[in-house]
Formats: C-alpha cells, sequence, structure tokens
C-alpha cells in the first residue's frame, strides 16, 4: 500500500517547529562547550595543583635563619629582591650533600636590569657557627666557602655570605643538580661545541671534540667537570656553568618551549621537583613573578659576574676577595646599583696592600 505523505504544518507553526529545534540545538552545544571548558579547567586546576605541590618549602632554614635575625643585614626598602641560588649535590662517594654552584641573582627596583654573581666555592670566608645535620654546631672558622652548605644547609650559606658581603638575602632557591638532569631531558637536551676532547674521569666525563647534545647524566658531568677541563680551577667551572644554564635559558625560550603546553607542562613538572625554596618562593605564581621580570629585561640588561677574587699567596688552590673590587660589587648590589659600572669604577682606584693571611689551612676534607 503506498504510503502517504506527511501533512505539513501551516507556515506559522512550522516556523514556530524550526525555531524550538533551532533552541535545542543551540543548547545542547551551549551544554557541550560548558561542559568542555569545565574539564579543561578542572584538568588545568589539578595541573597546576600537581606542580605548585611540587615545589618543596624550606623551613628549616626559615627556622636557623629567625634563630639569628639579630646578626643579619637590614633589608632595604624599594622592590629591588636579592634571590640566591644554590645547586645542591649529593655525592655519594664523599657521602654528603655539597653546593659547588651558588649565585646570587639581583633584581633592580625598575626592573630594567638583573645581575647575576657566581661565588667561587674556593673562597675564603669567616663562617659563623652553624647547626649541622647530626644536631651538632660546627665551630666558627675562616674556611673555604662551600664547606657552608656542607656543615649546615643553606642556613649557613646564607649567614656566610651576609657576613661576607653585608648584602641581605630575601629569598633563596635550592636546586637539587639530579632534577637539574631532568629539566634539560624535558627540553630535548642542551647542545655544546668543544673545541677539543674533554675527560674527567672524577666526573665520569667522556666526550670528542665536535657538537654534542648533552643530556642526562652526561650534562651533569658536562657541568660537575673541573679538574681535568680547561685550566683545572673553581673559576674554569664557574664559567661553564653559567654558558651552559644561559643555553638552557635561551633554548627554553626560543624553541616554542613558552608557548605550546604540551612541551610546557614536563619542564615545569621537572623545574619544580627539583626546587626548593623559602616561603616567598615556594608556588609557581611566585615564582613567575619572577621569571617575568627576567624575560621582560630589556636586551643586554642581564649581567653575569664572578666575585673578586686573587690566588691565596698561602695556598694554591684557595681564593681571597680583590679589593677594592670587592666591596665596590657589595656596596653597587646593595645601593641598587649597576655591578659592572661599580667594578670598573672600582679598578682605575689604588690598589689595596693584602692583608696577612689569618687562615692557616688545618685539612682538605671537604674538598
Amino acid at each position: 500500500m503506498p504510503r502517504l505523505p506527511k501533512p505539513s504544518l501551516p507556515a506559522p507553526l512550522a516556523a514556530l517547529a524550526s525555531r524550538v529545534r533551532a533552541r535545542r540545538t543551540l543548547r545542547l552545544v551551549c551544554g557541550g562547550l560548558a561542559l568542555l571548558v569545565g574539564v579543561t579547567a578542572v584538568a588545568g586546576w589539578l595541573v597546576y595543583r600537581k606542580i605548585d605541590g611540587n615545589i618543596r618549602t624550606d623551613e628549616a632554614t626559615a627556622a636557623a635563619l629567625a634563630e639569628h635575625g639579630a646578626e643579619r643585614p637590614e633589608r632595604h626598602p624599594g622592590r629591588a629582591q636579592n634571590i640566591l641560588l644554590l645547586g645542591s649535590d649529593y655525592r655519594k662517594e664523599a657521602g654528603s650533600e655539597r653546593s659547588d654552584t651558588v649565585m646570587l641573582l639581583h633584581l633592580a627596583a625598575d626592573r630594567k636590569r638583573a645581575e647575576v654573581l657566581s661565588v667561587p666555592r674556593d673562597l675564603r670566608v669567616d663562617m659563623p657557627s652553624c647547626l649541622r645535620p647530626d644536631g651538632e654546631y660546627s665551630l666558627a672558622q675562616n674556611a673555604q666557602f662551600n664547606w657552608a652548605f656542607q656543615f649546615g644547609g643553606a642556613a649557613c650559606t646564607i649567614r656566610t655570605l651576609e657576613r661576607l658581603t653585608g648584602i641581605r638575602i630575601d629569598h633563596h632557591l635550592t636546586v637539587d643538580f639530579k632534577g637539574f638532569t631532568k629539566i634539560i631531558n624535558a627540553v630535548g637536551g642542551v647542545e655544546v661545541d668543544l673545541k677539543k676532547p674533554e675527560h674527567d674521569p672524577n666526573v665520569g666525563l667522556d666526550l670528542s671534540a665536535g657538537r654534542h647534545v648533552l643530556r642526562g647524566e652526561t650534562a651533569l658531568s658536562y657541568v660537575r667537570a673541573r679538574q681535568y677541563v680547561g685550566d683545572g680551577s673553581d673559576l674554569n667551572r664557574i664559567s661553564r656553568q653559567q654558558d651552559f644554564v644561559n643555553r638552557l635559558a635561551t633554548k627554553i625560550r626560543t624553541d616554542g618551549t613558552l608557548t605550546n603546553p604540551a612541551r610546557l607542562y614536563p619542564v615545569l613538572d621537572a623545574a619544580t621537583s627539583a626546587l626548593t625554596a623559602d616561603a616567598g618562593l615556594d608556588s609557581l605564581g611566585e615564582l613567575y613573578e619572577v621569571v617575568s621580570s627576567l624575560r621582560a629585561l630589556p636586551p643586554g640588561a642581564l649581567s653575569f659576574t664572578t666575585l673578586p677574587h686573587h690566588q691565596a699567596p698561602d695556598h694554591w688552590y684557595r681564593l681571597d676577595l680583590e679589593q677594592p673590587e670587592a666591596r665596590r660589587v657589595f656596596d653597587a648590589v646593595k645601593q641598587d646599583r649597576p655591578v659592572l659600572a661599580a667594578l670598573k669604577a672600582a679598578r682605575k682606584e689604588p690598589t689595596e696592600d693584602p692583608a696577612e693571611p689569618e687562615f692557616e689551612p688545618v685539612h682538605d676534607e671537604y674538598e
């Protein structure tokens, strides 16, 4: 039997039915979009919470610094910030945690300039008595700078540096070197170009001349290497580390990582997992302000400097501060003035007679 055609609706009713279907479809689309936005927001919140939760708060250092608050330099007014960056490196063969990498980041109040001051690990300094990991106190002594972290962690390093410079440390970040390798792996490695082969059995480094993309343990060995590369000095290692960190930062900034969430997440996850910070820098929001300040710097406004020094007259692998350059650097940071200009002016001053050394090395257990 032939199918009869459906009766058509009158024009007004047909138009009404069409509008009803359109509204239903619009509601479904809007509901789907709302659900998608909601799921994305929840996922984003979970990712943020996970990454933010990676950062460990250094409460022990805060307590130790508070205990000795009366001896610390006064805070300077204004927006300038001094952030101490520490590389924490546990040496299984030595059974201790050390910090051979110490950099002071100074952010100018107007955020138009920033300086990174590297502190040589072999610099001889007056070190206060510090609470050791075993609950005992170390002796106040004149010793090489990297002993401070081994004796009393970040708190002892901060107190020693503040005593040396008169500069108040506003915040600190400790980066675990093992975690540092995860950051390098997350960006696909960092390329270096060696003019000649490098071999350092102390850290397991074995590289031929030419270009290499360094990852994992090889990258860590590269930044650790000292005795058998270059002139074998800690200053050479500082220069290598500054160059490597600069290469890493340049790659992250220029290869699209910052604008690609799929590539940015593993970098942020690795970076935050490697961090221990004071309460003022232990969140993504607080760290983002620092990173944003650095990204917004004009070209050439970020400088790297190693504290002025000279070979100790009584010990071939110890260093002493070079004056008046070092004093001018400290004053420049405290007064929020350009460090390089202060150094240039100091080098025009008459050379001071070096003081008689007060330090007699007793042992080299903490090399």
